[in-house]
């Protein structure tokens, strides 16, 4: 299992959750992150820390959201690591 960033992240981009990664999963768009699945390692420290619940386990994204999931897994191969330091564009 892994986890996903969803529409939420879309223009918000909080780097909270980088900061609290322990794998370096995240990888950033220009206006929203997504999280490598071959790098989570399912740990959930990344969720309580999104302050708009952007991020749910792969298996709890709900439907309208689903689109995310493989989203998630494409874009990150092509995206740099997330550094958490880039500013918040909300």
């Amino acid at each position: 299992m892994t986890h996903v960033v969803t529409t939420a992240c879309v223009d918000a981009k909080y780097q909270e959750c980088v900061a609290v990664c322990p794998v370096e999963a995240f990888r950033e768009a220009e206006t929203y992150l997504v999280i490598d699945a071959d790098e989570c390692i399912d740990c959930g420290a990344c969720i309580p820390e999104c302050p708009v619940e952007a991020i749910f386990a792969d298996t709890d994204v709900p439907a309208e959201e689903e689109a995310w999931i493989e989203r998630n897994e494409i874009e990150a191969l092509d995206l740099p690591i997330a550094e958490g330091d880039s500013p918040v564009l909300a």
